[in-house]
């Protein structure tokens, strides 16, 4: 049982950061989802799916889990390359450019 340490992405549907500051910590699945053959529904007998740990630093997650000997991947945050755009950019002279929203 693999441990994933990570830092969550923003949500798609809000434009805040919430819950994205702390390191998470899930569990990879041990077993794979199987359909239940009556109602179609997908399920799993590996509990520690559920489990989803917060720490506030990757330093702690990590102490987490080589005090408790849980074999762990950190995977480390993409960085957020901000592009400034101004209103008077879509009317500039350069807009042989292809345009992008």
């Amino acid at each position: 049982m693999t441990a994933r340490i990570f830092k969550p992405a923003k949500n798609a549907m809000q434009s805040g950061v919430a819950q994205t500051k702390e390191w998470q910590l899930d569990y990879e699945p041990e077993q794979a989802r199987v359909i239940e053959p009556l109602m179609g529904w997908t399920s799993s007998g590996d509990m520690k799916q559920q489990i989803t740990l917060r720490f506030e630093t990757r330093e702690d997650a990590i102490a987490y889990c080589e005090r408790e000997g849980i074999p762990y991947e950190v995977i480390e945050p993409t960085v957020k390359v901000a592009r400034k755009a101004a209103y008077a950019d879509n009317f500039a002279f350069r807009r042989s450019e292809p345009w992008t929203h």
